[in-house]
């Protein structure tokens, strides 16, 4: 797990939607932390999705200019998430409680490699028990730092289990009703940054995205 592929980033970003998923607060937080986290929730809560436009900056220490990239991210609290690159090249990840699913261009499955799929897992496990309200998966892997207020918020995510750690220095997350940017720093200096716009309430997706979260 040296570093975070796209399968994994995917997976860190639907996570991050699904703090949707939060009831409460850890005991060990600073009571205003707790009351902010706890507001937060309460805020994103209130949406059983999200369908977003991102922008997704990667910064690699190996390249000396940015990749960048964009498409769509659906996160449905009960099904899963649908996070869809369409520039530069067209391709999906598609999270539930069966796993992360790849599709090409045609949204025909492919073959994942072994490559980071401890990572993947690990993410995909967090993402699936937060979608079930377990609060603490989130506080299992992660210690939490909150600041702001509701209107304007800051998260600081910092890995407490070291496997974790190998591949994840941290995670900022930043947002109002919504969240609007997620901060991916690696443990090997690389960085990604995620954007988000136009951020919409989904009550139910659409008979394709159904579809493809396996939903009846």
């Amino acid at each position: 797990m040296a570093g975070l592929n796209d399968t994994m980033r995917a997976g860190l970003a639907a996570l991050a939607l699904a703090m949707s998923a939060l009831a409460g607060a850890a005991p060990s937080e600073a009571p205003q932390e707790s009351a902010l986290v706890s507001q937060v929730a309460a805020q994103l809560a209130q949406a059983r999705g999200v369908r977003a436009q991102f922008v997704q900056t990667q910064t690699l220490q190996a390249l000396q200019k940015p990749l960048v990239s964009s498409g769509t991210l659906l996160f449905v609290r009960d099904q899963g998430a649908i996070w869809r690159i369409e520039q530069p090249t067209r391709m999906t990840y598609v999270m539930t409680d069966a796993g992360v699913t790849t599709l090409d261009a045609n949204d025909k499955p492919m073959a994942r490699g072994a490559r980071n799929a401890a990572g993947v897992a690990q993410v995909s496990r967090m993402m699936r028990a937060m979608l079930a309200g377990d609060l603490s998966a989130l506080y299992s892997q992660f210690s939490v730092n909150a600041q702001g207020n509701a209107s304007r918020w800051q998260l600081k995510l910092t890995p407490a289990q070291p496997q974790l750690a190998q591949a994840l220095r941290g995670l900022e997350l930043a947002g109002d009703t919504y969240v609007r940017s997620i901060r991916i720093r690696s443990a090997n200096g690389d960085e990604t940054r995620i954007d988000f716009t136009g951020s919409t309430r989904v009550d139910a997706p659409s008979a394709a995205d159904r579809i493809l979260l396996g939903a009846p």
